[in-house]
């Protein structure tokens, strides 16, 4: 097994290079690298080049057997084209001509089901319409998906895509919920409340408990970085993930009134309600627990205590390289 990580300095790309070294899977990581690059290694080989470039691209593919895509861009209207359109086409042009090519794996995300924007009468599936929110990224994530079954259907081509949800690691859900400058992601609870009450929620530690448009506690889906690299090391190769989109995540989404309890209960945490124009959603995430046989092993209370208990390096600075 050969594979091409595209995003490999990312998040997800950092987390998986060394979960796949330390598993039974035999094989060789090409990393495919742009402005940041990481170390090589035996079995880690650093290709740096233009994902928006046919000729990157070739180069990059040969050899190759699989191919783990992860590079995108979130709201960059000058670049997210190139990026995250074009250069799907151009991998997945390479994968269709490649006598060695075995599988393709897409990392989407529920951007192209519109996440928390539009009222869900019933639960998210791997069916349900796409339905991206306003802005270029949702609607990349939601194009990115389709061109992707597009290829299965024009030439056969095996792939799968994994869709995740908000994605957390270390400390990142204790920051989603910060009142200060250093939130993580949004909505800005300082844009709701204004400056001065965020101010003083975040000197006492208060904890914020959204509710969805309907008045009732926001219900919000989230995933551990460890169980996507689970899933995304289960899919690989797996016969039953042959041309098939799962949904990835928790068991049951996060309920900010579950959360704010936990917190004063665990902490003396403070909480405060604060009324959105949300809605509420319930991922499901069945279908990858049929066939593929996964399941997280994060709940609600795990992702809460590691985040609340996690203590950072002094050389690993908080740096998000975007807001969420």
């Amino acid at each position: 097994m050969k594979i091409l990580l595209t995003g490999a300095t990312g998040k997800v790309g950092r987390h998986f290079i060394p979960a796949f070294f330390n598993s039974d899977k035999k094989g060789i990581i090409r990393a495919f690298c742009h402005n940041r690059l990481i170390p090589e290694s035996p079995r880690l080989e650093i290709f740096q080049g233009d994902i928006s470039s046919r000729t990157s691209v070739k180069e990059s593919m040969k050899g190759i057997t699989h191919v783990v895509h992860l590079s995108t861009c979130k709201e960059s209207p000058d670049t997210i084209m190139d990026v995250s359109i074009k250069g799907l086409f151009w991998l997945l042009e390479e994968c269709r001509t490649s006598q060695v090519f075995k599988q393709f794996m897409l990392i989407s995300g529920d951007a192209s089901v519109g996440h928390f924007f539009y009222k869900k009468e019933k639960p998210v599936t791997e069916t349900s319409p796409r339905t991206p929110y306003p802005g270029c990224y949702a609607l990349s994530k939601a194009m990115e998906e389709n061109m992707l079954e597009y290829y299965y259907l024009q030439y056969g081509l095996n792939g799968c895509c994994l869709r995740a949800p908000w994605i957390m690691e270390k400390d990142d859900f204790k920051f989603t919920l910060s009142f200060g400058e250093d939130q993580f992601g949004g909505p800005l609870w300082r844009g709701l409340v204004g400056t001065k009450k965020a101010q003083q929620y975040h000197e006492k530690n208060t904890v914020p408990l959204m509710l969805d448009v309907e008045g009732r506690p926001m219900r919000r889906n989230f995933v551990h970085i460890n169980d996507l690299v689970s899933a995304m090391l289960t899919a690989l190769n797996h016969p039953k993930a042959f041309q098939q989109l799962f949904n990835i995540g928790m068991a049951e989404p996060v309920d900010y009134k579950m959360v704010a309890s936990y917190l004063e209960k665990t902490r003396g945490y403070p909480n405060v309600i604060i009324p959105t124009d949300f809605y509420s959603t319930w991922y499901d995430i069945s279908k990858a627990n049929y066939l593929l046989g996964w399941q997280p092993g994060y709940d609600l209370y795990r992702i809460i205590d590691e985040a609340y208990s996690y203590k950072r390096h002094p050389n690993d600075k908080r740096k998000v390289w975007y807001p969420g």
